[in-house]
């Protein structure tokens, strides 16, 4: 867990926009955790989930969580420019 918020960390550096990011632990709880969040990623065991406003928008393996995370957080600066 400690990895994940630190590479989410790292993408998020120099992005200036207010957005909501969420960082869960358990693919359970973390959906409902993630609801107010514009964007969120949930990593389990060896399974993750990337969610959009509270929405589950992708279910991945783990060694897909980071690449996924990184188009959608893409997606949602380009929507918060517009």
């Amino acid at each position: 867990m400690l990895r994940l918020t630190a590479a989410v960390q790292r993408l998020l550096k120099g992005i200036d926009i207010p957005i909501k990011v969420a960082v869960m632990g358990c693919v359970v709880n973390g959906p409902g955790e993630c609801r107010e969040a514009d964007i969120g990623v949930v990593g389990g065991k060896g399974k993750g989930l990337i969610l959009r406003r509270g929405e589950i928008v992708h279910r991945v393996s783990e060694d897909q969580i980071l690449p996924v995370f990184e188009r959608e957080l893409k997606a949602v600066c380009a929507e918060f420019k517009r």
